[in-house]
């Protein structure tokens, strides 16, 4: 008997996490899209010693959650896998757009991008996909996306591209580093700044809250 595989489509909800308030005094606000293994709402504390007057924080949630050890006590999450990406890329991005749409950003303030491990796929996947300035897009310990070609960003003329990648990370080799940063050079050439750092595959709070205070 043969199988069949079909689709639907249906209404969903997903929660997102902030920290502190968007207002006349916000500076800088970051959407930051956490690695594999997080909830939004742990991920974030890697922001809580950013100038809280200044900050506004947007952390969304990867849609798919898991019991992460067997002992079913530790919740984790993650954003796409191997199975239907395409389709789950769509939803993904359709529900960034959501929570873009209900934060109602004003365009005087200086928006920053993230995307830490798992994260970096995604969020520039949107950014491709959506035509999405910024004035500065994180690349951090992560990979970019195969299918994303120098032509996918050549709608960026102004923002900065920062690669920050610990020097000890357990998940890269001497190889794929030199992958890495060649692909990103070859997308973003002068806008492109890399920064390794002494460290493994762990959110570098120092150099977000340099990111912060730089102009």
């Amino acid at each position: 008997m043969a199988t069949q595989e079909k689709k639907v489509s249906y209404q969903t909800t997903n929660s997102y996490s902030t920290i502190n308030k968007l207002n006349s005094t916000t500076k800088n606000v970051w959407f930051c899209c956490h690695g594999l293994g997080f909830l939004s709402r742990y991920f974030i504390r890697y922001f809580n010693g950013l100038n809280a007057e200044e900050n506004y924080v947007i952390a969304p949630q990867a849609p798919s959650k898991y019991y992460q050890k067997s002992d079913f006590k530790h919740v984790g999450a993650s954003w796409l896998t191997k199975e239907e990406t395409q389709q789950e890329t769509e939803n993904v991005l359709n529900y960034l757009d959501s929570v873009l749409e209900a934060e109602k950003i004003p365009n005087d303030k200086r928006l920053i991008l993230i995307g830490f491990s798992q994260g970096v796929s995604v969020i520039m996947r949107w950014m491709a996909s959506r035509k999405l300035s910024c004035d500065t897009l994180v690349i951090h310990s992560g990979s970019i996306s195969k299918e994303l070609t120098p032509k996918d960003f050549e709608f960026l003329k102004d923002t900065n591209v920062e690669l920050w990648y610990g020097t000890e990370d357990e998940y890269l080799t001497e190889d794929r580093i030199t992958q890495e940063t060649k692909r990103a050079k070859d997308m973003f050439g002068d806008q492109l700044r890399i920064v390794p750092f002494e460290g493994k595959h762990v959110v570098n709070t120092e150099l977000i809250e340099q990111l912060a205070v730089s102009c």
